[in-house]
């Protein structure tokens, strides 16, 4: 019954900015701290930001601080990843997941139920 569904990945240029969104449904919501994921070809899945189930406490790995901003709006079952100043780097396939347990946790280890998975692509 659990289902996370992410939107808003495409194709921008370097610099350029997108907005992800990650619907979610049967659990909870507001009761869960969400992160946002990433995986490029060939790579693990990697940390990239985690929002408290409040929306008070945000964390962002080294490589998109300054540059993208998640959010939540608990009224709307909605996690958001705004993403600025866009490099090639950046590609890869953006997930979102519900964080298991309490605490801060940033391994895809300890997050479930990901949704499909939509597509970031950066060219030069």
């Amino acid at each position: 019954q659990v289902q996370l569904v992410e939107s808003g990945g495409g194709l921008v240029q370097a610099g350029g900015s997108l907005r992800l969104s990650c619907a979610a449904s049967g659990f909870t919501f507001s009761s869960y701290a969400m992160g946002w994921f990433r995986q490029a070809p060939g790579k693990e899945r990697q940390f990239v930001a985690r929002i408290s189930s409040g929306g008070s406490v945000t964390d962002y790995a080294d490589s998109v601080k300054g540059r993208f901003v998640i959010s939540r709006d608990n009224a709307k079952n909605t996690v958001y990843l705004q993403m600025d100043s866009l490099k090639p780097e950046d590609t890869a396939v953006y997930y979102c997941g519900q964080q298991r347990g309490v605490g801060r946790k940033y391994s895809p280890n300890e997050y479930a139920c990901w949704g499909q998975g939509t597509q970031v692509t950066v060219s030069p």
